[in-house]
């Protein structure tokens, strides 16, 4: 499964090198791994996050599209679905089949037919609409659920700021 794991992700970074998708950019870390890459989000627009630029790492593994890479920000972030690490919880990023506690559907974690595109498309759309019922960071999604405007908007915008002027 390695070699075909690697050559579909050389694809995918080809296509987008050659069509890049508006609100990220990916690369290699490193050009001799394939398996771990970089993306740069872009904060979408009207939302706290904007004029943010965040960066996380995706790591996949070797039997890729069979299982989900995992995704770690490595610029703060904060976010009721990115664990105080940068880890990234989100569906569709969740080891295929049964949710053992039965809050997803099977259809909403991870599927083979998804790509690097599909990833982030659905954490660019997280970061404009978190979920707080399964949060990842308890404490910003309390203060997301209770007063998204007051603390939570203060978190968020010092790290849209430092992220902005400290650049990467």
């Amino acid at each position: 499964m390695t070699e075909q794991s690697a050559l579909l992700l050389r694809k995918q970074l080809a296509e987008l090198n050659k069509n890049p998708v508006e609100g990220f950019s990916a690369g290699l870390i490193d050009d001799d791994d394939i398996y771990k890459w970089e993306v740069v989000i872009i904060g979408p627009q009207d939302t706290l996050f904007e004029g943010g630029f965040f960066k996380a790492y995706l790591t996949f593994p070797y039997d890729y599209p069979l299982r989900p890479p995992k995704m770690k920000f490595i610029t703060e972030i904060w976010h009721p679905n990115v664990a105080k690490n940068g880890d990234v919880c989100i569906s569709i990023l969740h080891e295929p089949g049964e949710d053992k506690f039965g809050y997803e559907k099977p259809e909403e974690r991870w599927l083979p037919i998804h790509t690097v595109e599909t990833i982030m498309i659905s954490v660019i759309s997280m970061l404009a609409d978190p979920n707080s019922d399964s949060p990842a960071n308890v404490d910003a999604a309390k203060e997301w659920r209770e007063d998204p405007n007051g603390e939570f908007k203060r978190k968020v915008a010092r790290c849209v700021r430092k992220e902005s002027r400290d650049g990467f």
